[in-house]
C-alpha cells in the first residue's frame, strides 16, 4: 500500500500564495474578470489550451506531492503534460459544444417536449426545472459514457510515453508506441477506479452541475474540474506504478 506524504512544508505555503494572488484580482477587480470572460467569449479553444495546460497540469503536480511530497522531481515531464493537457482542454471544449447540444436534442428525439425549437436552449435559461436538470443529467451521462473512457485512456497513454522518455521534450516528441502502451497499460487500475468510480460517482454528478450553472461559469468550473482529474489521474498513474 502506498501512503501519502503528510505534513505541511514551506513549499506548499509557497504555492498556496502563488495561487491566492493569482486568483485575486479576479475577486477585487471586475475588470480583470470581465477581461477574462471576453478572451473566454472570443478566443474559447486558445483559453481552453491555457487553462488545460496550467490548472490540469498543477493537479497533476499536487497528486505527487500527496504521492512522493514534492511538486516536482525530474523526469516528471512538466512541459510535456502541460502540452497534453493543453491539447486535451481544447478537445473538452469541443466535447462541450457536441454534447451540450446533442444530449438535449436526444431527449427530444425520445419524445420529451421543449418549450424551444432549440431542445439545447433550456440549458440556457436562468430559470431552473425538472427539463433542465434532465438535460443536464443527459450531457452528464453521455459525456462521460462516450467521450470521458477514450479521453482517460488517450491521456493515461500520453502519460507512460512521458515517462517512458523520461519527461524529456525530445523524447515527447519521438513517434508514441500506442500498441506497447496499450497492451502494457494497467486496466484493472483503468477500470476499477478511473472509470467504474471517478465517473458515476463523481464525473456524471458533477458535469450535471456544471451544465446547471449559467453558460458563461461552465468555462471557469470546468477549469476547477481539470485540477480534479489531474489529482485523480496522477494518483491512478502513480498506483499503477507502485504496482509494477
Amino acid at each position: 500500500m502506498v501512503k501519502a506524504k503528510a505534513g505541511i512544508r514551506l513549499s506548499d505555503i509557497l504555492v498556496a500564495t502563488i495561487v491566492v494572488v493569482l486568483l485575486l484580482p479576479f475577486f477585487l477587480f471586475p475588470s480583470v474578470y470581465e477581461a477574462y470572460r471576453t478572451l473566454n467569449a472570443e478566443h474559447g479553444y486558445l483559453m481552453a489550451f491555457v487553462k488545460f495546460a496550467f490548472l490540469a497540469t498543477f493537479g497533476e503536480c499536487i497528486g505527487l506531492r500527496i504521492r512522493t511530497g514534492k511538486y516536482y522531481h525530474s523526469g516528471f515531464g512538466l512541459i510535456p503534460r502541460a502540452l497534453v493537457w493543453g491539447f486535451l482542454g481544447i478537445t473538452i471544449k469541443i466535447a462541450f459544444v457536441i454534447f451540450g447540444e446533442g444530449a438535449p436534442y436526444a431527449l427530444k428525439t425520445m419524445g420529451v417536449v421543449f418549450p424551444d425549437p432549440n431542445p439545447a436552449y433550456i440549458l440556457r435559461s436562468p430559470e431552473f426545472s425538472g427539463l433542465k436538470l434532465l438535460s443536464a443529467f443527459a450531457v452528464g451521462v453521455t459525456l462521460n459514457l462516450f467521450f470521458a473512457p477514450v479521453f482517460m485512456i488517450f491521456h493515461r497513454i500520453t502519460d507512460m510515453h512521458i515517462i517512458e522518455n523520461h519527461g524529456t521534450i525530445r523524447g515527447f516528441f519521438t513517434p508514441i508506441r500506442v500498441g506497447y502502451q496499450i497492451s502494457h497499460l494497467d486496466w484493472n487500475s483503468m477500470w476499477n477506479f478511473v472509470l467504474k468510480k471517478t465517473v458515476p460517482f463523481f464525473w456524471i454528478p458533477a458535469q450535471t452541475l456544471n451544465f446547471l450553472l449559467p453558460e458563461e461559469w461552465r468555462v471557469l468550473v470546468a477549469a476547477i474540474y481539470s485540477i480534479i482529474l489531474g489529482v485523480l489521474l496522477s494518483v491512478a498513474s502513480l498506483m499503477e506504478e507502485k504496482r509494477v
